[in-house]
């Protein structure tokens, strides 16, 4: 794996450290010699620094050189991967060289995108994965995909017209007749009619929409909980609308979905080929709960209980939410793909967002979450068997 591959500096970055001094040495390689690949690390490292103009500059100048990237290097007779990415942040592409790290893969990526057309010679490959995510301005590039993988020779994971139905709002329609599974409707709202909202002009009835106070309010293309907010009274709006100047907004109602201690319990569940997975469970006295935060770094207690759901998954969550996990997989029709979660109060899966491009990783502090990595491992270990698995599949006489 590269020496600035998304793995180490991810964990680095996870654990403290400062990784600002990468910045440096890159930029001084690139003034000596701006190779593709030199550009590719600094837009990395810029996104890790919390400095993302940067960042998508660096990108933009290396794909203006070369589209191809190794990812990965491994013997003779590794698995050879082709993967299939986008220009973008952290969250536009699947994380895959986190799921794969230290796995017998050679991996290469292509970006495509906005003057990024799929390229006449590509490296010689075993199977695609797509891991371009799900978002509106994905949706030509991913239309594009669809259209030049139907002819692939070679399989393809996580085939790109499927990728589209995992947004906020197509979503719903997907899922809300699966059994044992609720999930709130969300809607597309412009600024002017949040605005007349948060004055009183308008009532959330007059709107033509199934929603009632309290709801949740979030600009499009955002993630991670930024810019999402409750909204409890047409004042609240206000203030969040002379906080944030996005023009569109995904919103929907809000769920109570406290357990009887009054804490909030969110899960991130991946899914391997129909296999469910536990990749982490936040426990916190707010309704939005982010992972790793203060609070599960703080509370051995509520880290054994993580502990505990991982370990008993089959035979606990998983068990409890079978049909609901089952129907999941058979409507988003994805190979792999996650979603955050919980449990309504009256025992149902509660589905916030499906993602392909969730952040799974095994970067966290082994010290405080000593369960973690062999969990992760699981997962990254099932991830490789179907890698492999659709490679002999397809090669089998």
């Amino acid at each position: 794996m590269n020496a600035f591959g998304l793995s180490p500096l991810l964990r680095q970055s996870l654990h403290g450290q400062d990784i600002t001094h990468y910045r440096t040495e890159l930029l001084q390689k690139a003034a000596q010699a701006p190779t593709a690949q030199t550009l590719l690390d600094l837009a990395l490292v810029m996104q890790l620094t919390f400095e993302p103009e940067q960042a998508e500059a660096f990108l933009t100048e290396a794909l203006k050189v070369q589209q191809v990237f190794n990812l990965a290097h491994a013997g003779r007779d590794a698995l050879r991967l082709l993967v299939v990415k986008t220009p973008g942040d952290l969250t536009a592409n699947t994380p895959i060289e986190c799921i794969l790290e230290n796995a017998p893969v050679h991996m290469d990526v292509v970006y495509v995108g906005p003057g990024l057309a799929w390229p006449q010679t590509l490296p010689p490959h075993d199977l695609v994965f797509v891991a371009v995510g799900e978002g509106d301005t994905h949706t030509p590039v991913l239309a594009q995909l669809a259209q030049v993988l139907a002819h692939s020779p070679v399989p393809v994971l996580n085939k790109p017209q499927y990728i589209p139905q995992l947004s906020r709002s197509a979503a719903f329609d997907l899922l809300h007749t699966v059994p044992g599974l609720h999930m709130a409707q969300t809607y597309r709202v412009e600024r002017a009619t949040l605005e007349r909202l948060s004055t009183g002009h308008n009532t959330l009835e007059s709107l033509g929409l199934n929603l009632a106070y309290p709801f949740i309010v979030r600009p499009l293309g955002l993630h991670g909980g930024i810019g999402l907010s409750r909204i409890d009274q047409p004042q609240d709006l206000a203030a969040y609308l002379a906080d944030i100047g996005a023009e569109l907004f995904f919103v929907a109602n809000f769920v109570n979905y406290a357990s009887d201690d009054q804490l909030y319990r969110k899960y991130r569940v991946v899914m391997v080929e129909g296999k469910a997975y536990l990749a982490h469970m936040g426990i916190s006295t707010h309704w939005m709960v982010h992972y790793p935060y203060r609070e599960m770094k703080e509370f051995a207690a509520r880290r054994g209980e993580e502990a505990h759901a991982m370990l008993h998954f089959d035979q606990e969550f998983g068990q409890r939410h079978a049909m609901a996990l089952n129907g999941i997989y058979d409507a988003v029709k994805l190979d792999y793909f996650g979603f955050d979660c919980a449990e309504t109060r009256d025992g149902k899966l509660l589905v916030f967002e499906l993602s392909n491009a969730l952040i799974i990783h095994a970067c966290d502090d082994q010290a405080v979450f000593p369960y973690k990595i062999p969990q992760m491992h699981k997962i990254f270990s099932a991830f490789y068997a179907m890698l492999r698995n659709t490679v002999v599949v397809q090669t089998a006489p």
